[in-house]
């Protein structure tokens, strides 16, 4: 659902990014006062997963794929602060690096897929929650606020591209919503499966992230999560299903794909290649195998920037 720069106007792109930037603010701020300092490195490996998932396009319909968005997912493990920093981190990354998403589009991604489908599908996670107690109600909420955050960021984006003039709103809402809806059972069953895998695993990490639960072996978690995620990107990523995402194909169904601009700023590996390498399984893989590191990196880096230590949080506290 990466919206290229050239399908929203200026003043579309320059509002979202002012609710975007706000609400990136917001999370970050949380983040430093909430996030226990034990779950710091893992929002470096949430982004190193999701940046690997997102390469693997999974079909849907006849000519149309879709891919994990994570955000609830995220928000279940880590909150919806957490949640937020670590897909604007991936959606960043994916932007400047791999020209995935306009940069003057930017906002626009954020806005949907970091705000309104992570907090907003945490918000729907949590009300489940409530209704349904124990680990059966945890991923029966965890599926269903995935489909409905995908749902609520594709309105989003209709909504977008409506108040663009690009497509009437009557033709973009069905249309994104629509398709979306079924890639929204994918984005559902994925975060199910990889929650239960947690529970199963490492119940503690599916706690509240405010829960003084045991740190455990975390460290020892992060470095094989890390693993996984780079034999995603090595392995399965250059597989993934080519066909068009539901914002690709409903912009060739609606006619206003031939609005889509080149990159406003030139990325070192477009189109998820390489530079320098002529086999393109090679190529994808190496490009997806880089920024998993960097997406780790960058998040790993932020959160620990971010999150006093132990010991400062308790110098901060004496008179």
């Amino acid at each position: 659902m990466h919206i290229p720069d050239g399908f929203i106007d200026g003043k579309t792109a320059a509002a979202t990014a002012l609710l975007s930037a706000a609400g990136v603010g917001l999370a970050l701020r949380q983040v430093r006062r909430r996030l226990p300092p034990r779950r710091v490195p893992l929002l470096g490996l949430a982004a190193a997963f999701l940046f690997a998932a997102q390469m693997v396009n999974f079909p849907v319909a006849a000519g149309v794929s879709g891919h994990l968005i994570g955000g609830v997912l995220v928000a279940a493990l880590l909150g919806p602060s957490a949640a937020v920093v670590v897909l604007t981190t991936v959606l960043i990354v994916q932007c400047f690096l791999f020209a995935d998403g306009g940069v003057l589009a930017l906002g626009a991604n954020v806005f949907n897929m970091a705000l309104v489908g992570a907090v907003g599908g945490c918000a729907i996670y949590h009300g489940v929650r409530r209704g349904w107690p124990g680990r059966r109600g945890q991923v029966a909420a965890v599926a269903f606020a995935g489909w409905c955050s995908t749902v609520l960021a594709a309105t989003c984006c209709a909504g977008q591209l409506a108040w663009s003039g690009t497509v009437a709103w009557s033709a973009a809402f069905p249309a994104l919503t629509g398709t979306h809806m079924i890639i929204g059972v994918g984005e559902g069953l994925i975060s199910a499966l990889v929650l239960l895998a947690v529970l199963r695993a490492r119940p503690d990490l599916a706690s509240e992230p405010g829960d003084a639960a045991s740190p455990g072996r975390g460290g020892e978690l992060v470095r094989y999560g890390l693993l996984a995620a780079l034999g995603l990107a090595l392995f399965v990523a250059p597989f993934a299903c080519p066909w068009p995402d539901g914002l690709e194909s409903v912009a060739a169904r609606l006619g206003f794909e031939h609005r889509a601009a080149p990159p406003a700023i030139a990325a070192p590996a477009a189109d998820y290649q390489a530079p320098g390498v002529s086999w393109a399984v090679g190529a994808t893989a190496l490009a997806g195998a880089a920024g998993t590191v960097i997406v780790f990196g960058l998040a790993g880096l932020l959160a620990w920037s971010l999150v006093p230590r132990p010991e400062e949080k308790a110098r901060a506290g004496k008179p």
